[in-house]
């Protein structure tokens, strides 16, 4: 169950681990340790139902001798350095009751490194630098991400780090408050959050791929689409498409299709600087190609995948970890993500279907969301669903 590192501090980790353990039966607590913002409702959350995170910070005492010489650094959450090492303690509690210690690492999300260094920072065909999403790229980016990693991995030594946003971000659900008046289409959303910075045309061109021509054909269809009195998709089904909704506009479509190496090459640079105790597993959600995410790729430079299916019904949640396994093969680790979020999931039998069918897919385990954000009263369903699967 992935939780956050203020339920542990409020709660306290023999409570929540307890409530995991025991209450949920479950065997690996998956605690957050890079993180951006947001607004969190706990509804039992002793210091208070509604938390707003630092952006862009850890939870955990970083080795400074690693960073050093580092133009990107992470920044320790006041919540570790008021009230102590929080990962070091559920891991040690953790370990006392027989469960398993996760590092869910956020990457390259990371809205504080991004305002304070722009030049990291993915920049769009009009060159405006997205600050929430830093761009895989950029050899300071890379650096950071595997600093990060190894230093997680050889001080705490957890049984997984679980890996989101190790690649390129869309241009929705990256900011807060967002605006958009036009209406944007799938294509349109995914041509705004497309890399055009020096770092991304430098490499693309060492790859004998031209960034500049992609550039030119990305701005022209979007300058299009922003002048369009009302949205007009060009294809209903463009993210099944995949790159090939770009063969009219070759240069386009291998711009895209190269963005697969820099996202790829990093985790594979992650996975060899960080402790070789410490499995590493990609999060991904579902969305693929648009993130520059080559998913067999990722599952052979890392140690496997946890797909996340939240918004799925049991049928098509089987059928997408049925396709994933199809792809990165018998040998990789393959997990499924689900959410016990109401409506989305009604009750103890609609969650125990949807695992079941995670399962029969081919999922290996199953990764329950979120700790601190649901009722207690839930993590009976989880109980009852990880009882079901026998």
């Amino acid at each position: 169950m992935w939780a956050y590192p203020w339920d542990v501090r409020a709660l306290g980790a023999e409570t929540v681990l307890a409530e995991i353990g025991g209450r949920a039966g479950l065997t690996t607590v998956s605690l957050a340790t890079a993180y951006h913002a947001g607004r969190f409702l706990q509804p039992r959350g002793p210091e208070g139902r509604c938390w707003f995170p630092e952006d862009g910070t850890i939870y955990f005492r970083p080795d400074p001798r690693l960073w050093e010489g580092r133009a990107l650094r992470p920044k320790i959450a006041a919540l570790v350095e008021e009230r102590g090492d929080v990962l070091a303690e559920t891991g040690a509690a953790a370990a006392a009751r027989g469960i398993a210690l996760a590092c869910w690492t956020v990457a390259l999300h990371n809205m504080r490194l991004g305002l304070a260094h722009p030049e990291a920072a993915v920049r769009n065909v009009f060159g405006d630098a997205l600050p929430y999403s830093l761009c895989p790229s950029n050899e300071e980016v890379r650096a950071y991400a595997r600093t990060l990693v190894a230093d997680l991995t050889r001080r705490y030594r957890p049984q997984s780090v679980e890996l989101e946003t190790p690649g390129f971000m869309g241009w929705a659900h990256g900011y807060h408050h967002e605006k958009d008046g036009v209406g944007l289409t799938a294509e349109d959303d995914f041509l705004l959050s497309l890399c055009f910075c020096p770092a991304c045309l430098t490499r693309a061109a060492r790859a004998g791929v031209d960034g500049r021509a992609a550039g030119r054909v990305a701005r022209t269809l979007l300058l299009a689409a922003l002048a369009r009195p009302v949205p007009e998709p060009r294809w209903p089904d463009f993210r099944a498409r995949g790159p090939t909704a770009f063969a009219a506009w070759p240069a386009l479509m291998d711009y895209v299709l190269w963005r697969f190496e820099p996202v790829t090459s990093l985790v594979s640079e992650i996975r060899a600087e960080a402790d070789p105790h410490s499995l590493l597993y990609i999060i991904e959600g579902g969305e693929g190609w648009l993130l520059g995410a080559d998913l067999p790729a990722l599952a052979e430079a890392a140690d496997g995948i946890l797909l996340c299916v939240y918004d799925r019904s049991a049928e098509t949640a089987g059928r997408a970890v049925a396709a994933a396994r199809a792809v990165i093969g018998p040998a990789r680790f393959l997990g499924a993500g689900l959410r016990v979020f109401y409506p989305e999931i009604a009750d103890a039998v609609a969650l125990a279907a949807r695992a079941q069918a995670a399962m029969a897919g081919g999922a290996e385990g199953i990764n329950f969301y979120n700790f601190g954000l649901i009722p207690a009263a839930r993590l009976d369903w989880v109980r009852q669903a990880v009882a079901k699967l026998g």
